[in-house]
């Protein structure tokens, strides 16, 4: 479960960055109905660590209240990607969390630090898409994905760009503490707390003369009839386009295909009646719109790798959980 969090700031770390990490795991959220984590940023050296543009960041603990920590997490820093060396004493600090099976997580840059104490050998990864191909060359043991918005590799999660690490911190979140406690975070953010790992750090907006004002009211449209049969030729109909032109308009804005996009949805909305509902299963993947349990389980076992009983179990608010067969 994850209860603790450590934030390892590196000289010149980067405000927004760290500020996504402080927002997500930083605040009492407890009376919303969210979480609370026993939060705490650390240094190698405590005091005032240097931050990018002329700020200063007051830090009064030691890398050694990281020791116990369920999650150490790295934001962006240093003058550029690569430039910075890790102090050795870092280093450490993020073997051990790998070999005591803490979750580690970065943030763009953050991911370099990552590299530095091997722990993206043999693992997939991301950064920013600006220094992907420097990420590759300072690590070759890893194998980066260029386009995506965050991977999770075996408990290290290496986040893209800037906005991209509320969506790894997030997806964390979901991971250990279900999408009931993730909706409360980005409620308070005004975020979406539903985008995958696999979407588009770079998604193309069409030129204004082009834009299209009704795909927005396809998408409520198909979250609102989740239960329904969704083809393409209905849904370009809708938007009244074109299937190809609506296909490209689709991922251009959303960075996901309308497939894996109404796939997503389908699967929040299984989430949230399995943490709130005694609902059977079937009755679950009815309203959900996957049409049987065998199919949402299908789901569920490739996309959050693990089934809907043992979902229930670990994140169901409901005190009666005999109900899980359906």
């Amino acid at each position: 479960m994850l209860r603790s969090v450590a934030v390892i700031a590196i000289p010149e770390v980067a405000p927004f960055e760290f500020g996504v990490l402080a927002e997500v795991f930083g605040i009492d959220r407890s009376a919303q109905g969210g979480p609370t984590f026993d939060f705490h940023v650390v240094a190698a050296d405590p005091g005032v660590v240097a931050m990018k543009n002329g700020l200063g960041l007051m830090v009064s603990e030691g890398l050694e209240a990281a020791e116990h920590a369920d999650l150490v997490a790295v934001p962006a820093f240093g003058s550029g990607p690569g430039e910075t060396e890790i102090d050795p004493r870092i280093v450490e600090t993020l073997r051990a969390a790998e070999r005591r099976g803490a979750w580690v997580l970065s943030v763009c840059s953050g991911a370099f630090a990552l590299a530095a104490a091997g722990l993206l050998d043999g693992r997939k990864s991301t950064t920013h898409w600006m220094h992907t191909e420097q990420l590759a060359r300072t690590c070759p043991g890893t194998e980066v994905d260029p386009d995506v918005l965050f991977v999770e590799d075996r408990r290290v999660i290496t986040g893209a760009g800037t906005a991209a690490g509320i969506d790894a911190c997030l997806h964390l979140v979901r991971t250990e503490l279900g999408a009931a406690a993730t909706n409360v975070i980005a409620r308070r953010m005004v975020v979406p707390p539903q985008r995958d790992g696999g979407q588009a750090q770079f998604i193309q907006t069409p030129p204004e003369h082009e834009r299209i004002s009704s795909l927005a009211n396809v998408t409520t449209w198909m979250i609102e009839n989740l239960a329904e049969d969704q083809p393409i030729s209905v849904l370009a109909r809708r938007a009244h386009m074109s299937e190809r032109t609506f296909a490209r308009r689709f991922r251009a804005e959303l960075g996901a295909t309308p497939a894996a996009w109404l796939n997503r949805q389908r699967l929040i909305r299984a989430q949230q009646l399995l943490e709130r509902s005694d609902l059977g299963l079937e009755q679950i993947a009815d309203e959900s719109g996957f049409g049987s349990a065998s199919v949402m389980r299908h789901h569920f076992v490739r996309t959050l790798k693990t089934t809907p009983n043992a979902y229930r179990r670990a994140f169901s608010c409901i005190d009666d959980k005999a109900l899980l067969t359906g």
